[in-house]
């Protein structure tokens, strides 16, 4: 078993930025991402980590970038060891099955965001005015109820603090009528088909995020996708509308901090060995799912 990686130092390559979970290098003329085992919750990086989760975080992403190459282009160049520039293969220990080499993509300054049930925020907003991100939904659905049509509900991309949800009109505003249905199209498109698999394997897929970068003046899939970071992924065989759903994510790790005595700023909070372990087995078990 790995140690858990919290922080990378490629000390001879140009380091760009630390995420809340990846850190970003810049190699001849493609960035480096690499995923470490970093975890947040409410905005907050713990000061501990999940066991592998960088490296199933970047599995997965990788298994679902293949499967939506016929909708959509996406960033990467290589993903094996093998296919990197020479200079990297010194920091295999770091780098292996938790890294990605990709096209230097801007990104859009919109997350692309897709819900297919009723959950989360998006409950909560439905209970008080019957609404989703503004969008009116039929009356008397439950908490996780599937919606007749996945909704789209883009957001801003704050760099410190939570996003804020936006209309489809107010992203337009942003990056142009054209670019926004395009967004919101293949946004749609990506979950529906990814839907489709994952409730073969026994999965629903309630909702995700998505990002997009442009790369030579064309829109292309960027970051992660339809990760457990990203999406939340339940049971079909244990789905239940009308109350919260059981989360092959950090949901372990957000219910564990809502037990504690904090306010939900920095520093947080470090996590029990039981509570790393148990979201370690829900990280493994989902790709062991997905991925199968």
């Amino acid at each position: 078993m790995s140690g858990i990686v919290l922080e990378t130092k490629l000390s001879d390559i140009k380091f760009l930025r630390r995420g809340k979970v990846r850190d970003v290098y810049e190699v001849e003329n493609c960035f480096l991402i690499i995923a470490t085992d970093r975890v947040s919750a409410f905005d907050v990086v713990l000061p501990n980590g999940i066991q592998d989760k960088g490296r199933i975080l970047t599995q997965i992403s990788v298994f679902w970038f293949n499967q939506m190459r016929d909708l959509i282009e996406n960033h990467i160049v290589a993903t094996e060891l093998k296919d990197y520039p020479q200079i990297l293969h010194k920091y295999a220990d770091i780098l292996e099955d938790r890294s990605m080499l990709v096209k230097k993509a801007a990104p859009m300054p919109v997350e692309c965001i897709v819900r297919g049930y009723l959950s989360g925020s998006g409950w909560k907003e439905y209970k008080k005015d019957g609404t989703v991100c503004g969008i009116k939904l039929p009356a008397g659905l439950v908490e996780s109820s599937r919606l007749d049509e996945p909704i789209f509900t883009p957001s801003t991309k704050a760099d410190e603090g939570h996003d804020i949800n936006i209309s489809f009109e107010e992203m337009a505003k942003i990056v142009g009528e054209d670019k926004a249905s395009f967004l919101r199209d293949t946004t749609i498109a990506i979950y529906k088909k990814a839907r489709e698999m994952a409730e073969k394997k026994g999965i629903i897929i309630a909702d995700t995020k998505m990002e997009f970068g442009l790369h030579q003046n064309r829109l292309i899939l960027i970051d992660e996708v339809l990760t457990p970071d990203s999406s939340r992924f339940w049971s079909a065989k244990n789905y239940q509308p009308g109350k919260g759903q059981d989360s092959f994510d950090k949901q372990i790790v957000r219910d564990y901090l809502l037990t504690l005595d904090w306010d939900q700023t920095y520093p947080g909070p470090a996590l029990p060995d039981d509570i790393v372990q148990k979201t370690t087995a829900r990280y493994r078990e989902i790709l062991g799912i997905l991925t199968a």
